[in-house]
C-alpha cells in the first residue's frame, strides 16, 4: 500500500510538471522570462522632419530616437535628411513622407493642410497639458483658430550672449559682467571697442543678428494677427529698432570691404573674428560642442541676454522648439506616445542635462542644466536664467512670408544708406503688395 501510494505522489507531480511546461509553451514563457514575440506589437519607423530648429545628429539620437526607443522598443525613428534647396512642400510630397516635424513656425505646415488636431490624442491618452509652461503652451494655442492644439512643445529655446574671451583679451576690454543683464545699448558700445583690425584680420565687436533678432526683445509683430496689416510704420518700437540697426552699421569699421553686415554664427565658430553676439542656446550649444568633439575648442563665455535699456528684466520671446504630427500619418498614435514619452520628467531631465531648457514645469529640471555637455564645462550657465522669458508674439499666418522685406530694408538702411524712416515704408508697402498676392493664391 505504502509503494502504491508514493506512485501516486510520483505521478501527480509528473502530472503538474507537464502542465506547467504546456502552460509556458502556450504563453510564450521562458526561464529567463523573455516574452513570446509574437506578443509584442508590430515594429513601428516613424520619420521625423526638422525645419527650422538646430538639431545636430548627436542631440538627436540622445533627446529624441534613443529615449523612445528606450521605452518603446517596436518604436524607431529615422530623420529625414532633405538635401538643400528643397521646400517643406516638396518633403510633404516625398514618399517617406514626415510622420512628426520638429519646428518653430508651424504656419506653413499648417496651409499645407498636413497638421493633425491633437486634441482627440491629448483626451484618449489623459495628457496632463497643466504640466507645459504656460510661456510655450498658450503660444502654440494661438495656432489653432478653431481650438485646434497644433503641436506640442519639445523645449523653450532660449537666447543668450555669448562673447570669444580672447578678443576681449587681445584689445584690453572688461568682459561682460557675470550676472548681470546689460542694455543692448551697453553692448553696442562694448562692440565698438572691439571693432578693430589687428594683423590684417577684421575683428567685429557685436552682431545685433539683425532686426528680426531685435523684434524679439519686444515681442513685435510684423503683421497685425487678426488683420494682417503691416505694422512698420505703426508701431513706435520698429522705428526704434532699425535706428538702433542703424546705430550698429555705423560703427567704423562694421561694414566690411565687399558690403558684409550680417555676421553671425560661422563668424563666432569658424572665422572667430566676432566677439559678441546673441544667439539662441540651440543655434549655438550643440554646434560648439561638436567643434570640441573634433579637437578644436574655444576660450568663450556667456552672459545674459541684453535688452533695451527700458526693458531690462525681461528676456526675449521664449522661442518654441515643438512637434506636429502629420494628418497623412500611418502611426500617429505612436507618434503621440512618442512625443509624450520626451515630455515626462525623465526625457526632459536629459534635455535640461543636454542644454536645452525643459518645456515642463519643474524647477529641479533646470539646476541639472548643461552637466551632461563638456564644452559648457566652467561657463556661467547660471546666465542663461537670468530675465523673465517673454510669450513670444501672435503670429498671423503670412508673417514667415513677408519677414524677408524686414531683412531688405535693414540692407537698404546698412548698404544703400537709406533713412530708418523710408525704409519702413517700402517695406510696409512691399508687404502690403505681397499679403494681397498670398490672399487670391489661397
Amino acid at each position: 500500500m505504502k509503494t502504491n501510494g508514493r506512485w501516486k505522489i510520483r505521478f501527480l507531480i509528473t502530472i503538474v510538471a507537464v502542465t506547467l511546461l504546456v502552460s509556458c509553451a502556450q504563453t510564450g514563457g521562458k526561464n529567463n522570462g523573455e516574452p513570446d514575440p509574437a506578443a509584442l506589437p508590430d515594429p513601428v519607423k516613424l520619420y521625423l522632419y526638422v525645419t527650422g530648429p538646430t538639431l545636430t545628429k548627436t542631440e538627436f539620437e540622445t533627446l529624441i530616437a534613443g529615449p523612445v526607443n528606450k521605452k518603446y522598443p517596436h518604436i524607431t525613428i529615422e530623420r529625414i535628411e532633405a538635401l538643400e534647396g528643397v521646400t517643406v512642400q516638396e518633403v510633404f510630397t516625398t514618399k517617406p513622407a514626415p510622420d512628426l516635424t520638429l519646428i518653430i513656425n508651424p504656419q506653413q505646415l499648417i496651409r499645407l493642410k498636413v497638421v493633425e488636431d491633437l486634441r482627440p490624442w491629448i483626451k484618449k491618452f489623459n495628457f496632463d497639458e497643466s504640466r507645459l509652461k504656460p510661456v510655450l503652451y498658450d503660444h502654440i494655442k494661438e495656432f489653432g483658430e478653431n481650438g485646434e492644439i497644433v503641436s506640442l512643445p519639445f523645449n523653450s529655446n532660449q537666447a543668450i550672449l555669448y562673447y570669444n574671451k580672447d578678443i576681449f583679451d587681445k584689445f584690453g576690454v572688461e568682459y561682460p559682467p557675470n550676472g548681470e543683464q546689460l542694455s543692448l545699448e551697453e553692448v553696442l558700445e562694448i562692440g565698438k571697442k572691439l571693432t578693430q583690425t589687428d594683423d590684417a584680420i577684421r575683428y567685429i565687436g557685436y552682431d545685433t543678428g539683425g532686426p528680426t533678432a531685435l523684434m524679439r526683445d519686444l515681442a513685435l509683430p510684423i503683421l497685425d494677427s487678426e488683420t494682417g496689416e503691416p505694422l512698420l510704420t505703426k508701431l513706435p518700437e520698429w522705428k526704434k529698432v532699425f535706428e538702433f540697426q542703424q546705430q550698429s552699421y555705423e560703427v567704423p569699421g562694421y561694414i566690411g570691404p565687399n558690403n558684409e553686415y550680417v555676421y553671425g554664427r560661422d563668424a563666432f565658430i569658424k572665422d572667430k573674428n566676432l566677439a559678441l553676439r546673441v544667439a539662441n542656446l540651440a543655434n549655438m550649444v550643440g554646434p560648439l560642442e561638436e567643434l570640441r568633439q573634433q579637437g578644436e575648442e574655444m576660450n568663450w563665455d556667456i552672459a545674459p541676454t541684453p535688452n533695451f535699456s527700458d526693458q531690462l528684466g525681461k528676456a526675449r520671446e521664449a522661442q518654441v522648439h515643438s512637434f506636429v504630427i502629420s494628418n497623412t500619418s500611418k502611426h500617429k498614435e505612436e507618434a503621440f506616445l512618442a512625443i509624450t514619452h520626451i515630455l515626462s520628467d525623465e526625457v526632459q531631465r536629459i534635455l535640461a542635462r543636454n542644454a536645452r531648457v525643459p518645456a515642463v514645469i519643474n524647477s529641479e529640471l533646470e539646476k541639472e542644466f548643461g552637466a551632461d555637455v563638456p564644452v559648457l564645462a566652467g561657463k556661467h550657465i547660471e546666465n542663461v536664467f537670468i530675465g523673465e522669458q517673454q510669450k513670444n508674439h501672435k503670429i498671423h499666418r503670412y508673417e514667415d512670408q513677408v519677414t524677408k522685406f524686414v531683412t531688405e530694408a535693414a540692407e537698404g538702411v546698412a548698404i544703400n544708406g537709406t533713412d530708418v524712416n523710408t525704409a519702413l515704408r517700402q517695406a510696409d508697402e512691399a508687404i502690403k503688395k505681397e499679403i494681397e498676392t498670398l490672399r487670391k493664391i489661397e
